[in-house]
């Protein structure tokens, strides 16, 4: 079967689209033929990645970001979507879950990794999240998920997708969450141990190392390991921010009195005190807590 692109010609500030022919030319010289269609509204990924797996479809690719990433991850490992293998070329801003994979950045160098290299299982992230309806909606994620001012920045990089560089783009947009921030009042647990009742600044939930457009959220975290790596922040301020962001890119940070680290297969989170607390699933914004993340290990056949 020839491979399926789910292309998010939006990506890249809408160069994957405008440019889309040059990147198929270099797919092809790598891949051979392949059938492809573009992604038009949020969901689509999902959608077209079912729809290839039931045509018989046995390896999908993701051409675009983070976002069009998780969401083809989403439809192969959700009921309908069979076992077929994901391949992923980055064409986003940020590259986070480009970078925990450690797959190319190019578009060639990327289908010749999936052209020549070996098929790997990975984890799977999966949580079932509170939308803006109160209606209860299962996702799953490849890289990072979480809550907090992540949640925030996330909801604001989405109005303004693809004017500014990824790592930029991030910073500019933390640094706007984080003036006048007030840690939120969350309860959480994980594994099922005691609940513990705690402000926070960020929450993150990860199968992968990076998120945010390239900080090193765990530095410890393994795709194949079983366990999330879970990173949270307290206090974290503007002036963190400025002052210690190569600790936040580099993974010292973990050695910050405001940074607490653990490992987990579930963890449970809900609002305390009426707050709005909002979520970041793979970049995207998907909903807010209450949430419960678990781990899916093996869940996802990857050739990058």
């Amino acid at each position: 079967m020839k491979p399926f692109l789910v292309v998010n010609p939006a990506s890249a500030g809408g160069r994957t689209g405008r440019h889309f022919d040059a990147i198929a030319r270099a797919v092809r010289g790598e891949l051979g033929d392949f059938e492809w269609a573009f992604t038009r509204a949020p969901g689509d990924g999902r959608t077209l990645a079912r729809e290839a797996v039931r045509a018989g479809g046995e390896l999908v690719v993701a051409v675009g970001g983070d976002g069009t990433a998780s969401e083809v991850v989403d439809g192969l490992v959700s009921p309908g979507g069979g076992s077929a293998v994901f391949g992923f070329i980055p064409r986003g801003t940020g590259g986070d879950f480009r970078r925990s994979l450690g797959c190319p950045a190019d578009p060639a160098g990327a289908a010749r990794a999936i052209a020549r290299g070996a098929v790997r299982t990975c984890d799977l992230g999966a949580v079932e999240l509170t939308r803006a309806d109160g209606s209860l909606e299962l996702r799953h994620f490849a890289n990072v998920a979480g809550f907090g001012v992540s949640g925030r920045v996330v909801a604001r990089m989405e109005r303004r997708r693809g004017l500014l560089p990824g790592r930029l783009a991030f910073m500019l947009a933390s640094a706007r969450s984080l003036a006048g921030w007030r840690d939120q009042p969350v309860r959480w647990r994980a594994d099922g141990g005691p609940w513990r009742e705690e402000r926070i600044t960020a929450f993150s939930v990860c199968n992968g190392r990076f998120f945010g457009g390239g900080m090193m959220v765990a530095p410890g975290a393994e795709l194949d390991d079983g366990l999330f790596d879970v990173t949270l922040w307290a206090g974290l301020g503007l002036g963190d921010l400025a002052w210690k962001r190569s600790m936040l890119y580099d993974g010292t940070h973990v050695r910050l009195p405001n940074t607490t680290c653990l490992r987990a297969r579930t963890v449970e989170a809900e609002p305390l005190s009426g707050a709005e607390v909002l979520l970041d699933v793979d970049g995207e914004q998907a909903g807010r807590l209450p949430a419960r993340f678990r781990i899916l290990p093996g869940a996802l056949r990857v050739r990058a």
